[in-house]
This record gives C-alpha cells, structure tokens and sequence, in this order.
C-alpha cells in the first residue's frame, strides 16, 4: 500500500484566489520531498469552497517544482468540455509531464456547473455525456478520423488532413495509448466503478463514504470486470480518507475537533450533503443512525483516521483488512492552519505510520 493526496482542494468562499493557489502548490511541492506517490487535484467552475477551475494549470505549473509525485487530475467533468479541445489540452500537459500525470474523468456533481451549462442532472445525461466525451477524447487519439463529431452540447468537424504541409489533428499523448484513465466513485454499488473494472480503469472512493458503502465499491469494480473476464488488481484502487497524525490521540483529536478539518465538514461538508442528497446516511457507518446525530465527534470516531502514529496505523491496517486491500490510501487536502501542524501530521504519517504498515 501506498500514500498519496487528493485535494478539492478546500478554501472558505471569499479567500484570496491568489494566496489559496499558492498555497495549495506549497503542499503538493512539499509532499513531493515527503515522498508521497501521487497527487490528484479537483475541478470546479462554480463551488466557492473548491475553487480550482483549472486543475491543469496548476499541475502544468507543479510539474517543474516537482521531482517524483504523479500529478492527476481528479477530475475532468466533462460535460463541461469540448472534447476536442480537451483531448489536446490533456495530451500537452502529459507531454509536459513526461508521462507523469493522471487522467481522471468524471461526469461532476456540482448543480451549479451543470445549470450554466444547460444540463439537467436529475435526467441523468450527464453521464452519457461523459461516456461519449471520453470515448471521443480517446478516438481523437487514435483515430481521428475526419467529419462532423456533434451531440446536443457540443460540435466540431476533423478536417482532411494535408500531410504535404503537416495539417491535420496531430497531437497524441505522451503515454501510450494515452495517460492512465481513473473515475471516482461515492453511491453504494456504483456503477461508474463497474465501468472502471470493465475498463480497467482507476477506481477512486472520495473521503465521504463509509466503509460498508466502500466495500460495495470494490463490489462494483469486481461486477464490471467479470463482463471482461478477468479479476481486478487490488492494487489500482485508491481510497480517501481525511488523516491527521499528532504525537498523542488526545493531542489529534483536539486539534481537530478546534482545526481546519470539522470547520470544512460543519461549514460545507454537511451542508452540501444534506441539500444535495437529503440525508446524511453516505458518512453513517450504521444507516439507522439518525442524521442529527451525524456530527464532526461521530465523525472522529467513526469516519476519519485521526490519532497517534500507533493508533492511526492501526486505524489504516483496520480498514484495509476490512476491505480486503487496496492500493493507495489518499490523504485528503485541506487548508490547514496553523500550518506546522499539518507539516507535522504528514511528516508523522510518512515517517511513524507507513513503516508500521510496510507489509500491506
């Protein structure tokens, strides 16, 4: 098992854009000289809270203050995009990378994003969105062929190419056939994570989730690989979690509880949960939990991994041998402060706890 990031990333609506930038790339340059493995960043054209719109960008920018880390972008939505302007954006920024960087694709969830761009989530054409986007993106790549590509939200025509002049749709990606595709999952039994074994793709479980809702989650990627007919590698799945490392349990839990990680949850993440969804039940570890009882304390100690290097070691081997293994567990960003502290916590995790866990 591996260690890597996954970042929305999260900033109070208000914060200075400029200095929220920044300090996101400080952490991913920082966990890069950790020696985390990888390092995904979210996308988002309308959420305050997560306030990247671009993720390429920044990872384009990473990319030279970086030695080791994969950048991945967790994810493109891609109702959002031209696929023909996207397909050549991804395939610069993995030549950019030399190959080290991740694709993830997804078809977004923010009701926000879908209103400016005329899409009515409750019909579910997101996701048929998505579908036709990638496989568009990944017919671009290697065959694009000339004509009309169009469907209700977007068009584009591939002209004849003019091989005498070098004209024609000619960027390919740098990986081949193209960067390593991964989707994120959240609803029990997810059927996006069936897609993600049926492709062999990366499946991904976000932070949110339980873990009886996680299990069904490699429940899924197994339905979806069978229709291949083959058995899933354990060890492409990646599962957030929200992590903090102090010297002692009670020193973690406090600066928790008074810290960064229940203002994001109280201020945002309960709120959207609960306007979104109506119910609470995604982070309950037992469903008949009433939703007024879903508090950062419940969370505490039945969600995150919060404690001391022993303690949060054993929380990790707790729930990889509950799930039967994974790959990589990603630590979820947050904007920390004070900001020693979370320095601290990831130096303990990197330092304390994955050597504890050297035989996963």
């Amino acid at each position: 098992m591996q260690i890597g990031f996954f970042t929305m990333p999260l900033h109070p609506p208000g914060s200075d854009f400029t200095r929220t930038l920044d300090e996101d790339l400080e952490q991913i340059v920082f966990l890069d000289k950790l020696g985390f493995k990888e390092a995904w960043i979210g996308e988002h054209f309308t959420a305050g809270w997560e306030n990247i719109p671009a993720p390429d960008l920044l990872i384009a920018k990473a990319i030279p203050l970086t030695q080791n880390i994969v950048l991945g972008i967790g994810v493109s939505c891609m109702p959002n995009h031209n696929p023909f302007v996207l397909a050549h954006r991804i395939a610069m920024l993995d030549h950019l990378a030399h190959g080290r960087f991740y694709w993830g694709v997804g078809a977004g969830s923010f009701v926000g994003d879908f209103q400016v761009f005329g899409i009515n989530p409750k019909s579910g054409e997101q996701r048929t969105l998505t579908y036709e986007a990638v496989e568009t993106v990944l017919k671009l790549w290697t065959d694009p062929k000339p004509g009309i590509y169009e469907n209700k939200y977007w068009r584009f025509c591939v002209p004849e190419p003019q091989l005498d002049l070098g004209l024609g749709v000619h960027v390919k990606p740098y990986q081949k056939p193209h960067p390593p595709i991964a989707v994120a999952g959240i609803s029990e039994g997810s059927q996006t994570l069936e897609i993600a074994g049926e492709r062999d793709w990366i499946p991904m479980s976000i932070n949110l989730v339980n873990q009886r809702i996680l299990k069904t989650h490699w429940e899924a990627v197994e339905r979806g690989a069978r229709r291949r007919g083959v058995v899933p590698d354990r060890s492409k799945w990646r599962v957030a979690r929200d992590v903090y490392v102090a010297e002692t349990t009670d020193q973690a839990r406090h600066e928790v509880l008074g810290g960064t990680l229940a203002r994001d949850f109280e201020s945002y993440f309960f709120k959207y949960v609960s306007k979104i969804r109506g119910t609470m039940d995604i982070f309950k570890s037992d469903p008949s939990v009433p939703d007024s009882s879903v508090t950062v304390e419940y969370l505490l100690d039945n969600l995150w991994i919060v404690g001391s290097p022993d303690d949060v070691a054993e929380k990790i081997r707790a729930l990889y041998d509950y799930l039967g293994g994974f790959g990589v567990l990603l630590v979820m960003g947050h904007e920390w402060q004070p900001k020693e502290q979370w320095i601290r916590s990831m130096t303990l995790l990197v330092e304390e706890v994955m050597p504890r866990l050297a035989d996963l």
